[in-house]
């Protein structure tokens, strides 16, 4: 419980900042966040994924590939997920048993990032909290639900993993996030050009 405490504080000092005022957004660091369950899926999409953005010369953020030894691990992927454009989740059957997972999809969805979701054997449907509430509050529990529930409103794509093709998948998702980069490219040329007016 201690822990779930430290998380609430950091995480509301960073939408604090987030929210502090328009003209003071983080800058961006990043240009697609992954949110993944790492024992589903690190070894297989989330790592393929972001094999490919990077040859595309774009800047994803996965933990085991962006974070080193002696990173604190929420300020870090706090950090991440609010200086990158675009998240990417892959919701897959353990997902929703992992706090961390949770955790980030929550902040992903309360920092209004454009979000890409990819059902890796599991579907929209199947998706709830299955967090004891010995681990977290009732408000963080009714926080990740409230998060889940936004994600399962968003067009995502589907891989199943006994019949499709895992790099036909990748490669799709990777074109859908380019599409989106380029889009709030143009979104935020426009807000420029509006401002100069």
């Amino acid at each position: 419980m201690k822990q779930s405490k430290t998380v609430q504080l950091n995480n509301k000092l960073f939408l604090d900042l987030l929210s502090s005022s328009s003209s003071a957004k983080p800058k961006v660091l990043h240009d697609v966040f992954i949110n993944h369950r790492g024992s589903d899926t690190k070894r297989t999409i989330a790592t393929l994924l972001y094999d490919n953005l990077k040859s595309r010369n774009l800047r994803p953020f996965l933990d085991c590939k962006n974070m080193k030894p002696g990173d604190k691990l929420f300020d870090h992927i706090n950090s991440a997920i609010l200086t990158s454009r675009v998240a990417v989740t892959v919701f897959s059957p353990n997902y929703c048993d992992s706090y961390f997972c949770l955790h980030e999809l929550a902040l992903i969805m309360e920092s209004r990032k454009r979000v890409i979701p990819i059902f890796c054997d599991i579907k929209p449907s199947q998706l709830d909290v299955m967090i004891e509430r010995v681990t977290c509050s009732d408000d963080e529990i009714q926080r990740f639900r409230w998060a889940l529930q936004e994600a399962k409103d968003i067009v995502g794509l589907t891989f199943d993993s006994y019949k499709g093709n895992l790099s036909e998948v990748v490669t799709i998702a990777s074109d859908v996030i380019v599409e989106r980069l380029v889009e709030l490219e143009a979104e935020d040329g426009n807000v420029e050009a509006l401002e100069d007016i």
